[in-house]
């Protein structure tokens, strides 16, 4: 997701390093998207509020929590034990994996994202003396990883960035374990052919930032890839009214980034979290409930 309004001028400017698109390349390489007030403390993430009074004045502390907050609701959900093997697909600065490690003590969390930059702040930042946390360059279409070879799988706010979620959900089913468990939390347009609406309200779609994925494509690919348990909750209640209210105490409260609210409220988005395990192709729900 974008945070200056100049977005489209960088996207001019933006020399192509890594295969990347040059609005990725810019938003998470020189402009290091983690620095910006919308994400204090380094996460990535609109954050989950449902513990944090809303009402009241939010300070920098409260943001960080809800950051973090929306990682313990991702990996509650992927079922961690001591012995899982997990992976984080777009994994930032990898804040999350150190949380995964110290929080929910599996036996190895591996970091991966696309962009060589986020992956070599993390590699300087998380360092791990006990071999059990590694981060890695590779993208969603193409993981690092061999044939059932991963228990928990999951992705924090990222799959929007995905181009393909096809090609998403078939590494995924690759690489996990008969029986593992993937978990994805991402907002998704509600229907197909929001795409214009929500370029007309937000920077990040306007730009390609961010892909107006609709929710049943996802539960689709999952099932024609042999998941069972499928699974999606809507969360937006917990995510957009406490994301709206931070916005407004810092220096966007006037500008785009406080049109996801809207965007919600008008029923063009809303935020989710996708549960399944590899298995056998069964629909445990429709998209809005579980």
């Amino acid at each position: 997701m974008g945070v200056t309004l100049c977005i489209l001028e960088i996207m001019r400017e933006s020399e192509m390093s890594s295969g990347l698109s040059p609005v990725v390349e810019s938003v998470y390489g020189k402009e290091d998207l983690s620095r910006d007030p919308c994400f204090a403390g380094g996460f990535i993430n609109f954050g989950y509020w449902e513990s944090i009074d809303i009402d009241a004045p939010l300070g920098e502390a409260d943001r960080v929590r809800s950051q973090e907050d929306l990682y313990r609701l991702v990996l509650g959900a992927v079922g961690v034990e001591e012995s899982s093997r997990l992976v984080e697909v777009g994994c930032g600065r990898g804040l999350g994996c150190a949380l995964a490690l110290v929080e929910f003590g599996p036996a190895q969390v591996h970091g991966v994202d696309a962009h060589p930059e986020q992956v070599r702040r993390a590699q300087g930042s998380r360092a791990d003396n006990s071999g059990r946390l590694s981060f890695r360059l590779g993208s969603a279409s193409s993981l690092p990883f061999p044939d059932n070879s991963v228990d928990c799988l999951y992705s924090v706010e990222a799959a929007q960035h995905f181009p393909s979620h096809q090609e998403f959900v078939a590494e995924a089913a690759r690489v996990l374990v008969p029986g593992g468990r993937i978990a994805v939390s991402t907002f998704f347009a509600m229907r197909a052919g929001l795409g214009d609406r929500l370029s007309g309200l937000l920077d990040s779609f306007a730009t390609g930032l961010d892909v107006p994925h609709s929710l049943p494509s996802l539960l689709d690919f999952l099932a024609a890839s042999g998941f069972s348990e499928i699974s999606a909750v809507p969360i937006g209640v917990h995510v957009w009214p406490g994301y709206d209210r931070w916005v407004a105490s810092t220096k966007y409260a006037d500008s785009w980034p406080r049109n996801y609210l809207r965007a919600y409220t008008e029923g063009l988005l809303d935020y989710f979290l996708v549960t399944a395990a590899a298995g056998h192709p069964r629909r445990a729900d429709s998209p809005g409930g579980t």
